[in-house]
């Protein structure tokens, strides 16, 4: 390996621990809140506590999502430091306040936390897209979305368990442990040096867009994006119900008193995915790249699929189940997130940035997802969250499969005429 190519990899590994570990630090400010029951808190219009708690959060972070289409398209490089520690902040006071008020009144802290964190993803992944090693520094990233939810709620259990915390001033001290390291992690962010010429001429350079250059993209891949949004609505709603009833699954499957259950069952699926996502640095073309993307979201639905039945059949035990949908949710759920907007683009010679085309996946996902929990709980219906989330990923699993064959026969259709390969 020469000296130029050993600095190569170097930056690359650099850049990839700096922006796992950023993006690790902002969920602490986030999914702590999750751990509590609140089983002593009475039901607010017929939907529990915790359920409200759930939604005000999210609605505020969907509320982000779609002002993040315009604001990350648009997004210049100047001062992204800044706003990303000034959004942090602004989430981080609701926490405090949050405690401090009663019920009803501090739901509306959860909102007020939510609605700053939603562009935080696009202000980050800005650091990353358009170089060679896309694939894998973004990987990195979108695999703190596994780890880091497990870790600070692992973090936020053991400051419960040991310092005998009140449920609601859980989500203040865990983000309080954090602020410090996201302070510093962004003045690394900012040190990351930009991609090299040569990188912008194989993955095409990547600049803000207008409205009209918005619309007019949409309306070219107008079908395939479509798809892609109704995909990862599907991978969304069970992935957040996943990640913020954690507690609530795992205390029903009998392993509620375990705090290092919310780690233990997300690193092999970290690690999984980060080996999967990452290898793609090896494939040089684009097209083939792309295709291959699809063809694992397409993989993680059948996984997802298979385990949930085998479960269902009492062949798999509850944390294998677990595991392997979690597994089968993030193999659909990453690419997303890294490797397949940042394909495309090197694909198709698109003159724009992933965080467009993020946003618009992202905005919808968590709107289906405040909905969901909306409509359960509303309904009243009793039955239990590991009932409900079985077989909800066993319709996820039938249409999200149909849906991405689709998809990917679209895509290979439209390679003939605007594919550059």
């Amino acid at each position: 390996m020469n000296k130029e190519k050993a600095n190569s990899v170097l930056i690359s590994i650099y850049i990839a621990v700096i922006c796992f570990l950023t993006y690790a630090c902002v969920y602490a400010f986030r999914k702590p809140f999750t751990i509590g029951l609140y089983l002593d808190e009475p039901k607010i219009f017929g939907i529990d506590y915790k359920n409200i708690l759930v939604i005000a959060q999210v609605l505020g972070y969907t509320i982000s999502k779609f002002y993040g289409i315009k604001f990350i398209a648009e997004l210049n490089k100047v001062g992204r430091g800044w706003s990303i520690l000034i959004l942090i902040f602004l989430s981080f006071t609701p926490l405090l306040l949050f405690p401090l008020f009663k019920s009803p009144w501090n739901i509306l802290f959860l909102f007020l936390n939510g609605l700053p964190l939603g562009v935080l993803w696009g202000l980050i992944f800005s650091f990353v897209e358009g170089r060679k090693t896309s694939d894998f520094i973004g990987a990195s990233m979108a695999v703190s979305f596994i780890v880091s939810s497990g870790f600070v709620k692992t973090v936020g259990k053991w400051m419960q368990l040991s310092y005998h915390l009140q449920e609601k001033w859980i989500p203040f001290y865990t983000g309080l442990v954090f602020l410090v390291p996201v302070i510093i992690l962004v003045y690394l962010l900012e040190k990351i040096p930009h991609p090299t010429v040569l990188e912008t001429e194989e993955k095409s350079l990547r600049v803000p867009m207008n409205k009209n250059e918005r619309k007019h993209l949409f309306k070219l891949f107008s079908f395939g994006l479509v798809s892609f949004i109704f995909i990862y609505i599907l991978l969304t709603l069970f992935r957040d119900i996943r990640d913020n009833f954690a507690a609530d699954i795992w205390l029903e499957l009998g392993y509620g008193n375990s705090a290092a259950i919310f780690t233990t069952t997300e690193i092999p699926i970290a690690f999984c995915v980060l080996l999967l996502i990452a290898s793609m640095i090896y494939i040089n073309n684009n097209k083939l790249a792309f295709q291959i993307a699809q063809i694992i979201i397409l993989a993680g639905f059948i996984l997802c699929g298979i385990s949930t039945l085998l479960f269902m059949q009492h062949v798999l035990s509850g944390y294998v189940w677990i595991v392997l949908v979690g597994l089968g949710l993030y193999m659909g759920y990453i690419p997303f997130n890294c490797i397949l907007f940042d394909r495309m683009i090197a694909n198709f010679k698109i003159k724009g940035n992933v965080g467009y085309f993020m946003y618009l996946v992202d905005s919808f996902g968590y709107l289906a997802s405040v909905l969901v929990i909306i409509l359960k709980g509303s309904m009243g219906i009793s039955i239990s969250w590991t009932y409900f989330y079985s077989n909800g990923v066993m319709i996820l699993s039938i249409i999200g499969t149909l849906v991405s064959i689709t998809t990917l026969l679209y895509f290979n259709k439209k390679h003939k005429t605007y594919s550059y390969e």
